[in-house]
């Protein structure tokens, strides 16, 4: 997995799934063709001791992940084409942001 921190455009999907549906990064638009997982991470506990910075622990802070296969604004896109690729997108919920946080080569 290449691993990302770039600030992404998301549009979600309708209830009940609510997932992505279409993002934008670096000036291109992908069309989310599949979720292939999704789930919740803490924060890197491991790397700041909450007693060093009161009130400001990472247990705290979470993040949504998904990961999707999505093609760029194709209808039809295969695995092997070069606009293909499976992304993990990221939504950090304090912050209201998304993030690409990598892609599967």
């Amino acid at each position: 997995m290449r691993q990302y921190d770039d600030l992404v455009e998301v549009r979600k999907g309708p209830v009940p799934d609510d997932g992505p549906q279409q993002f934008l990064w670096r000036g291109r638009l992908w069309q989310v063709r599949e979720v292939l997982a999704h789930w919740v991470e803490t924060g890197a506990w491991w790397l700041r001791r909450p007693e060093e910075r009161p009130g400001r622990s990472e247990l705290l802070r979470e993040r949504e992940v998904w990961r999707v296969s999505a093609a760029r604004g194709r209808a039809v896109a295969t695995a092997d084409d070069p606009g293909f690729g499976v992304f993990d997108l990221a939504f950090d919920p304090t912050r209201g942001v998304w993030r690409l946080a990598g892609s599967l080569d």
